[in-house]
């Protein structure tokens, strides 16, 4: 065997032996052997640079770095779902089709939808689902992913539509390590998923062992009859499929969503509800699609996971506006994909009404699943009696008094110089978006207030290379790298630093409004209450915050402070009043191909419109993307007009970087 013959032969043994293990899950040989054939395959390939195959073993560590993502247009498109919530709307849908033949019932997957495509036995190309009709080229990301197979022993066309999702466990592990160092937490393995798909360094992708389950074919030169039968077919050439249920009854598809829920919990990867779909695809071409969704399925979605657990203690932090939070210390349960050991108890109106209390056995869920909250207390177990919390006298930070805020569920510390008012304040400052300096997060501030490098937003500015570097695991590079974030910061915008001041009710849309209307900082110090809450969206409440920050002298020093060091504190993005979106006003839901929808928003606003976070008959346009929701669902029932983010481009003048 001449080494070309033995490039071509490890080539096909180590695709073998990755689909034994991470597909059957039935290793035929040690991991030291399959090791020690990836490297004689990796050697020889290097040697013999006119084998190169995009599809070799090789290349699923990744390796390839982008500077963007492509857009891919689906040659079918990847619609969503419509969502029901009750048995009532499923048998509603059941009814609608009970003369179809049949259903297929399958999990629903919690990860990111994707096309992955085929031809000659080949993976060519994959791509996000995007908005459903076009999405983004990731192929480089997906050859590293050990479940999608490179070669297939079909040889027609084939496309098939796949959902990724990053496993309980890997989730856990990627979370801890990033908590090791200072990284922000993902809120969800979905959440994870969908960032470590969208690297545009694949090695990072590689290394966040993502996983698949192919649940459609979306596309293929062989006729099938069933939905089944596909399924049966993708399975049998090396995909991941989901197991699935044939049934023809409304009692039928109930009881095995019963099942699956049952299951959920106990399942190494999350799912949020159940898919039901006519099996017999003709019917499926009688009944027809919608704009956004087929009438041939439906998704059925489980109600917010809830869970039991004992309240061990109520503890209070302080914000950077000074209120205290009142948050539950909990025994550890596995809730919604992540280990949950404490929640939110919002402020001490909640606490009394839901007459919670240290001891107590709670319901706790996640909102949104991803922020755990308390949802109520389970009186019957309390078998003794138990006292009522209250909120503390003086902080638990500084030690002062704390006041309750007169017609409002506020606890707040009053102390300027309170110590975590201060160090929150400055990572509210720092954040992403704020004045975005990257690596000062939470551990970094609370390293340098230790260190007694700073003790304001404003001596972030004046921070010293060699001081940095002496800092517990900081070095020079990490100080460097840090100081040219600070550095950068301080163009960051007018918009950006008024949010950053941490003013008392002023958001990111409210600092970009007073940026607009005033243009330069220096204006806020002799604005009236009258004037502020004259612009469009605010309020008294908040025109007193802002005219009282500004009333304080510590302001005037800390924007001298600023300003003397390089700090922008004007903007020339005053809008004019007939901007191509003057009086328009748009919801964002969903994920969009290339856009966030941070910057979604700063080209609304831009251009003279603002958004809005629901849908109503006041709304001008949904800009929506991939895994759009219930405002999708809204928009349609209103008949409020939908746009992809290619249309809004247009409209607002620009392409897409």
């Amino acid at each position: 065997m001449n080494e070309r013959e033995r490039i071509l032969y490890l080539r096909e043994q180590i695709e073998y032996h990755r689909k034994k293990y991470y597909l059957e899950d039935a290793p035929e040989i040690s991991d030291a052997e399959f090791d020690r054939m990836y490297r004689e395959l990796e050697v020889l390939e290097k040697e013999h640079p006119e084998m190169h195959d995009d599809n070799s073993p090789i290349y699923r560590v990744g390796g390839a770095v982008l500077e963007k993502f492509e857009k891919h247009t689906h040659s079918v498109p990847l619609k969503s779902l419509t969502d029901v919530f009750s048995y009532e709307e499923l048998a509603d849908f059941i009814s609608k089709t009970s003369d179809c033949g049949g259903y297929t019932v399958e999990k629903k997957i919690d990860g990111l939808s994707v096309a992955l495509i085929y031809n000659g036995g080949r993976f060519i190309s994959g791509a996000t689902r995007g908005d459903g009709t076009v999405g983004e080229d990731v192929t480089s990301n997906l050859r590293t992913v050990n479940s999608i197979p490179m070669t297939i022993p079909y040889k027609g066309y084939l496309e098939v539509r796949g959902e990724i999702f990053m496993p309980r466990s890997s989730f856990e592990k990627l979370n801890a390590e990033r908590e090791t160092t200072g990284e922000p937490l993902f809120a969800n393995p979905r959440n994870a998923a969908a960032g470590s798909l969208r690297q545009l360094d694949s090695s990072i992708t590689a290394k966040r062992n993502l996983d698949i389950f192919v649940f459609n074919l979306q596309k293929c030169d062989k006729q099938f009859e069933t939905h089944a039968q596909t399924l049966d077919f993708i399975r049998s050439n090396g995909f991941h499929v989901l197991e699935y249920r044939l049934a023809s009854t409304l009692d039928a598809v109930i009881s095995r969503i019963e099942e699956i829920g049952a299951a959920r919990a106990g399942l190494p990867y999350d799912i949020d509800g159940v898919v039901i779909k006519v099996n017999d695809l003709r019917e499926r071409v009688r009944l027809g699609e919608g704009t956004n969704v087929p009438k041939w399925a439906v998704a059925y979605k489980f109600p917010p996971e809830q869970k039991r657990t004992t309240l061990l203690d109520i503890f209070v932090q302080v914000g950077r506006t000074g209120v205290l939070t009142p948050n539950a210390l909990l025994s550890p349960i596995r809730l919604a994909g992540s280990t949950v050991s404490k929640a939110t108890l919002h402020n001490i109106d909640n606490i009394r009404m839901k007459d919670i209390r240290p001891g107590d056995t709670v319901i706790v869920q996640k909102a949104g699943d991803i922020i755990p909250e308390v949802v109520d207390s389970v009186k019957d177990e309390r078998h003794y009696t138990l006292p009522e919390y209250a909120m503390p006298a003086r902080c638990p930070s500084c030690g002062e008094e704390v006041i309750r805020i007169e017609g409002e569920a506020k606890t707040v510390c009053t102390n300027a110089a309170c110590p975590a008012q201060r160090q929150r304040s400055i990572e509210h400052f720092a954040s992403k978006d704020a004045m975005n300096i990257d690596g000062m997060g939470p551990a970094a501030v609370k390293s340098l207030l230790d260190a007694g490098l700073i003790s304001g937003i404003a001596d972030l500015y004046s921070l010293d290379a060699e001081e940095l570097e002496k800092l517990d695991r900081m070095g020079k590079k990490s100080a460097d790298n840090l100081l040219l974030s600070v550095e950068r910061s301080k163009s960051a915008g007018l918009a950006r630093l008024i949010y950053a001041l941490g003013i008392q009710n002023v958001g990111e849309k409210a600092g970009k409004a007073l940026a607009r209307r005033y243009g330069d900082i220096e204006k806020l110090f002799g604005a009236s209450v009258e004037e502020i809450a004259s612009i469009p969206d605010f309020g008294m409440i908040t025109a007193e915050c802002v005219v009282s920050f500004f009333s304080h002298p510590q302001t005037r020093v800390l924007i001298d402070r600023l300003k003397d060091a390089g700090v922008v504190t004007t903007s020339e993005t005053e809008i004019p009043g007939d901007g191509v979106f003057s009086g328009k006003t748009f919801v964002l839901t969903g994920t969009l191909p290339s856009l966030k929808r941070s910057e979604a928003a700063a080209i609304i606003e831009e251009r003279g419109g603002k958004t809005s976070s629901s849908v109503s008959k006041n709304t001008d346009y949904v800009l929506a993307g991939e895994d759009a929701g219930s405002k999708l669902t809204k928009a349609q029932t209103l008949g409020v007009p939908i746009i992809d983010e290619e249309t809004f481009l247009k409209m607002a003048g620009t392409t897409p970087e």
